[in-house]
């Protein structure tokens, strides 16, 4: 099984359904002498709302609509991202849900943190783990890519 690092200073990428960005800002307000410490990243509108909460530099991809969701999965697959934070909206359906699907996958396939409620993202952000380096384990999927198709 191969491994890759997650360093102390973690690209962390903040992203919200549109009912839940005021819950993400809250959630960054209680939070945000330790996300600081770290690069984050966001979609177009929670990333600016971010920069005017925290007075911080949010690098900012698309709207997920627009392609941001997959963006960020192109990052977590590529090693560029090491931390999801993704306030969803599970009372109503979005028009990108397959986009969030394949999001919500590649951060299990890559084995990076995610939290998708506060409660979660609290006890990540404020695990130990946080301020150290880690090796998450990669699984292997060679089976998966080499199997037959009949």
């Amino acid at each position: 099984m191969s491994s890759r690092n997650i360093p102390v200073k973690k690209t962390i990428a903040l992203v919200a359904h549109d009912h839940k960005k005021d819950e993400l800002l809250d959630w960054i307000e209680k939070h945000k002498i330790e996300l600081k410490k770290h690069q984050l990243l966001a979609t177009a509108t929670t990333g600016k709302l971010i920069e005017e909460k925290l007075k911080v530099k949010v690098d900012r991809v698309l709207s997920g609509p627009l392609g941001g969701d997959q963006q960020v999965g192109a990052m977590i697959a590529n090693g560029d991202i090491q931390m999801v934070i993704f306030f969803w909206d599970p009372m109503e359906a979005q028009p990108h849900d397959s986009d969030v699907k394949a999001l919500l996958r590649l951060g299990v396939v890559w084995n990076i943190p995610m939290a998708c409620n506060p409660a979660t993202a609290d006890f990540v952000l404020e695990s130990q783990l946080m301020t150290q380096n880690y090796q998450a384990e990669i699984t292997d999927y060679t089976y998966y890519l080499n199997r037959k198709i009949n």
